[in-house]
C-alpha cells in the first residue's frame, strides 16, 4: 500500500509538468523511507487469547511456549487466571488454574525453569503478600510462601545466585513502600533486605552485567500529594543495600527501562503528574559506570504504563512495544527510534510481552484508547 502511495504522488508531479530531477529525488526520498521502515521489522496479530488481560505477566518458558498469568480479567476468565501460548501451533490454551488470581503482580522465570508469581491484587483490590509457583513440566501451579509485606506494583528481578529481589511497590492501606525482600528458591522462603533510600511505587528495574540491580525513577504520593524522582538506585546483592546512583534528565514514572548490550540502560517514555496528558517522548540513557544520564532520540509516539514491555533484540536494537497502539524499534549506533512496519494496532498500556526462542517477540493484552482489558495479542518479526 505505501509503495502505491509513493507510485500516486510521483504520477501526480509528472503529470503536472515536474521535472525528471524533480521526479527522482522523490522517488530517491521515498526509497530511503521505506529502507529505514522494511529494516525496523514487522507486527501482525497473532490471533485473540482466551482472556481479556491487562496488568498481566507474560514469561517465556523453556519449551519456547510463553505462559500469561493474571491480569485485569473478567470474574468468569479469573477463575482460571493464566494461559500458555504456543508459538509453534499459534494456539492459546489454557492452563492452571492459578491458586490465587492476581493481577500487578510479578513473574520472574527460576534457574529451574518454574516461574514464581508473587503479590498483586486479588479480583477485589486487596493487596497480596502470597506467592505461588507454576511449573511447566506439569502445568500446575502451588504454593510458594508468603513475601515478608503484602505489596503490588511492586518490581523483580532474578539476581545471579537464582534468588529473587522484590523491591517496593504499595501496600496495606495504599502504603507506598519502600522495602524489599528477597525469595530463595532452594528453601522457598522470603527473607528482608536492605530498604530504598525512597519509597517507589510505578518505577522499574534492570539487572545489570556486574549483577547489582538498578532502580529508576517511580513516585510516591497520589493526586495533588505526588512526587515524582529523577532518582535511581543501586542495589548490591553481596551487602544487600541500597544507594543512590544519580538522577535522570527528567523526572518520570510509569517509564520502562532495559540494559543494553554495552552495559548502559535505555530508558523510555513515561509521563508527568498529569498522567494520559503527559505522557513523554523523551528518552535516556544511563551509564552506571559513572551513575550520569543523557538524552538520547525521541520516540515517534508519546507511550506511558509500558514497564517490562520492551525488548533487547538479537542485534542489539530495542523492540519498543508497549505503551502506544503502535511499536518502535530503537537503534543504539545511530540513536534513533523507527516506527514498526504492519497495520496491526495495539491498545497500549499495561500489556506485556516475551521474546520467543526464533527471534519474535509476542505482545499480549492491555487497555487504553477508551477500551478496557483486551484479548488481542501480537508477534513482532524482525
Amino acid at each position: 500500500m505505501r509503495d502505491l502511495a509513493n507510485l500516486s504522488r510521483i504520477l501526480v508531479l509528472l503529470f503536472a509538468g515536474v521535472s525528471s530531477t524533480a521526479c527522482q529525488q522523490q522517488m530517491d526520498a521515498a526509497a530511503q523511507h521505506n529502507a529505514v521502515d522494511a529494516g525496523s521489522g514487522t507486527l501482525v496479530s497473532a490471533g485473540p487469547m482466551r482472556s481479556a488481560r491487562a496488568a498481566h505477566t507474560a514469561t517465556s518458558l523453556p519449551d519456547g511456549r510463553v505462559l500469561l498469568a493474571g491480569g485485569l480479567t473478567g470474574e468468569e476468565d479469573a477463575r482460571h487466571g493464566a494461559e500458555i501460548y504456543d508459538p509453534v501451533s499459534g494456539r492459546f490454551t489454557l492452563a492452571g488454574p492459578m491458586h490465587t488470581p492476581r493481577h500487578s503482580h510479578t513473574a520472574t522465570q527460576l534457574s529451574d525453569g518454574t516461574v514464581l508469581l508473587a503479590g498483586g491484587y486479588d479480583p477485589r483490590g486487596a493487596y497480596l503478600s502470597s506467592a505461588e509457583l507454576y511449573n511447566p513440566a506439569s502445568g500446575t501451579f502451588v504454593p510458594a510462601g508468603a513475601m515478608q509485606s503484602s505489596r503490588a506494583g511492586h518490581v523483580a528481578v532474578r539476581l545471579s545466585d537464582g534468588r529473587v529481589l522484590l523491591v517496593g511497590g504499595v501496600g496495606t492501606g495504599w502504603t507506598f513502600l519502600s522495602s524489599a525482600e528477597v525469595y530463595d528458591p532452594a528453601t522457598r522462603t522470603f527473607s528482608p533486605t536492605g530498604s530504598l533510600n525512597l519509597p517507589r511505587e510505578s518505577h522499574v528495574a534492570v539487572r545489570l552485567a556486574d549483577g547489582r540491580v538498578l532502580i529508576v525513577g517511580g513516585h510516591r504520593g497520589r493526586r495533588e500529594n505526588i512526587e515524582l524522582y529523577t532518582s535511581v538506585e543501586v542495589y548490591e546483592p553481596t551487602t544487600g543495600i541500597f544507594r543512590s546512583a544519580g538522577d535522570m534528565t527528567v523526572r518520570r514514572h510509569k517509564h520502562d527501562a532495559v540494559l543494553l548490550q554495552d552495559g548502559r540502560v535505555l530508558i523510555t517514555g513515561g509521563t508527568d503528574e498529569r498522567d494520559d496528558r503527559g505522557r513523554y517522548t523523551s528518552a535516556e540513557i544511563f551509564d552506571p559506570r559513572v551513575g550520569t544520564a543523557t538524552r538520547t532520540g525521541t520516540m515517534r509516539l508519546p507511550r506511558y504504563k509500558h514497564a517490562s514491555t520492551s525488548v533487547v533484540l538479537a542485534d542489539g536494537r530495542v523492540l519498543i512495544a508497549g505503551g502506544a497502539a503502535e511499536a518502535e524499534v530503537y537503534d543504539p549506533a545511530s540513536e534513533t527510534f523507527v516506527l514498526v512496519e504492519g497495520e496491526a494496532r495495539m491498545v497500549g498500556q499495561f500489556s506485556a510481552t516475551a521474546p520467543l526462542a526464533d527471534g519474535r517477540v509476542l505482545v499480549t493484552g492491555g487497555y487504553g484508547e477508551g477500551q478496557g482489558p483486551q484479548t488481542g495479542a501480537w508477534l513482532y518479526s524482525p
